[in-house]
């Protein structure tokens, strides 16, 4: 795959239309039909490009984009708008926005755009990173956890979170750092969900007992292969 878009649009037809034609572009494609979804799959699954239409029920797609810019600041943002006027389009931009698309369009053009906004934040570059820690083999790419004939489907912020730790087994890797690897930003909410994450990637890995994730306390985390170190909480 060469990248995850989270298309959000409240027209089932023209999602149907859209997602084929990206996933046939070769694109990984969550589909939503509202902000509150769009938000919450989001959250879950995260994306490396956010399409999402303005006027959907339940929340707007600029009330989504931004708590979506709370968790992630750079995160590429298309919007798809039938409205023309340059309030909506300033406000859009002033909210983060990375590109406009006006409805009616072509989906030529939205495939351009999509591609543009990849190339312009490099999420394009999607290499088949595999990590082996212990007996487990980590494939970044594909978002997976193996244990012999076991396959376990990491989240995409498991699988970044794991990323940063693989690269640096043996090491402490700080929470701050990761918290900005991850959602490019420290503060009180990535910290609490940062936490969440590595207590599910500890039972990820519970069938091993030669690796573990352990915290160093008020520092940051350590991914280690063999003997315990530090203090897990």
């Amino acid at each position: 795959m060469k990248g995850r878009i989270l298309l959000v649009e409240d027209e089932a037809d023209l999602v149907m239309i859209v997602a084929d034609t990206l996933r046939g572009q070769g694109y990984d494609v969550i589909t939503a039909g509202n902000g509150v979804d769009g938000l919450a799959k989001y959250r879950t699954s995260g994306a490396d490009v956010v399409v999402a239409d303005v006027m959907m029920p339940l929340k707007d797609g600029f009330s989504m984009a931004k708590e979506i810019r709370r968790l992630s600041p750079d995160v590429p943002l298309l919007f798809l708008t039938a409205k023309s006027g340059i309030d909506d389009v300033e406000r859009g931009f002033e909210i983060g926005a990375s590109d406009y698309l006006k409805k009616p369009f072509e989906l030529r053009e939205l495939i351009v755009r999509v591609k543009a906004l990849f190339r312009r934040h490099e999420g394009n570059k999607v290499d088949n990173r595999v990590y082996e820690i212990g007996d487990y083999v980590f494939n970044v790419t594909e978002q997976t956890l193996r244990l012999g004939s076991d396959k376990t489907e990491l989240s995409y912020f498991e699988s970044r979170i794991l990323e940063q730790l693989a690269a640096n087994a043996g090491k402490t890797v700080e929470a701050s750092d990761l918290m900005m690897a991850v959602w490019q930003r420290d503060d009180q909410s990535n910290r609490n969900s940062l936490h969440g994450y590595i207590h599910k990637l500890r039972r990820a890995l519970r069938r091993s007992p030669a690796v573990r994730i352990v915290n160093q306390r008020g520092f940051g985390y350590m991914l280690t292969v063999a003997s315990s170190v530090g203090e897990e909480d």
